[in-house]
């Protein structure tokens, strides 16, 4: 096996045209550590963020980019579990001390690793890490149980899509906000009871038509900015507000006025904090969410647009477009 491998290297902060294709050392795995052939990404928001230098502390050395990986075992470290040629899925790269998956080959914590659903394509299966994980995080966060009404803001979204699904798995009556009747038609496949066209209706007209002016049990925002503040809106008394977006300003006095909980969700700060034990949770839902997508109860929406890695740069402007509509992925490099 060659000491080098070709990865897609942002070389500096930008727009979706600073990927150049290069040949970068080859890592090898250490304690605790796998060594993944990559077959397939997919873009976050993150990887963009990363990309503008918005994030610029999390940007990896090399800038290599693409938290979500799903690929072939090729070489394990000491006191890994897996063995050579097992498929696995990953959202543990891509950010600072730990280059992500658009090379050929990526360096894998071995507990943050599980095993890919062998119905899905690589393609398929790496939509699923990072979106899921984050979903399910939030879910868990505000302790959603049968019965409850729960707000997914942009249900059709990475995170929101799964979301949908989990929390219906959870018993829990689902809404989703949504911009266009195509939409609303996908949030309804996915489990949404009812649908909010956001940019017709305003927040205390659905509150009042769908709750009769009481309030979500749990609102999950994956939009931020100004929706953080429609989120305090929206929610009921002693409710839950869960973001995975909060880099904003906002006054919280609604908050405090009807007792809500707010919680705030950034999945990756296991691996940012090298936390262990969180880590290693984190890949036993990765296990659990891998086996929900083989068994069909959840699926990934995804984009029909799929890139290879030599085009990243056009998945992230699709993304950053705001005209994709679930997950879009990227292919791996061929042999």
């Amino acid at each position: 096996m060659s000491q080098l491998m070709r990865a897609l290297v942002a070389t500096q902060f930008g727009g979706p045209d600073v990927f150049a294709l290069q040949s970068v050392p080859r890592p090898a795995p250490g304690p605790g550590q796998v060594l993944l052939r990559v077959r397939a990404s997919s873009v976050n928001p993150i990887d963009t963020k990363i990309r503008r230098g918005a994030l610029a502390a999390l940007a990896p050395n090399p800038m290599i980019l693409g938290c979500d990986a799903a690929g072939e075992v090729v070489a394990t470290g000491p006191d890994s579990p897996w063995n050579l040629g097992d498929r696995l899925i990953t959202c543990g790269a891509g950010v600072v001390g730990h280059p992500g998956a658009l090379a050929e080959y990526l360096l894998a914590e071995a507990d943050l690793c599980a095993p890919a659903p062998a119905q899905l394509s690589w393609e398929a299966a790496a939509a699923l890490p990072l979106v899921g994980l984050t979903a399910e995080e939030g879910l868990a966060r505000a302790h959603v149980r049968p019965g409850q009404r729960v707000l997914v803001h942009a249900g059709t979204g990475g995170v929101g899509q799964i979301a949908i699904q989990l929390a219906k798995l959870r018993g829990a009556e689902v809404w989703a906000t949504v911009s266009t009747p195509e939409k609303a038609a996908l949030a309804r496949q996915l489990g949404a009871h009812g649908v909010i066209f956001y940019r017709d209706q305003t927040v205390p007209d659905y509150v009042r038509d769908i709750t009769g002016g009481s309030g979500f049990d749990v609102v999950f925002d994956t939009v931020g900015g100004d929706n953080v503040a429609r989120c305090f809106e929206a929610v009921a008394v002693s409710g839950t507000v869960v973001s995975i977006s909060t880099r904003t300003s906002a006054d919280l006095s609604p908050l405090h006025a009807k007792g809500v909980s707010l919680h705030v969700v950034f999945m990756i700060i296991p691996l940012l904090y090298n936390q262990p034990g969180p880590r290693a949770a984190q890949g036993r839902t990765l296990a659990h969410l891998s086996q929900l997508a083989a068994s069909g109860q959840i699926h990934s929406l995804l984009d029909p647009h799929v890139f290879p890695f030599a085009q990243a740069g056009d998945a992230h402007a699709l993304l950053e477009s705001g005209q994709a509509i679930g997950k879009i992925t990227l292919t791996g490099f061929p042999d």
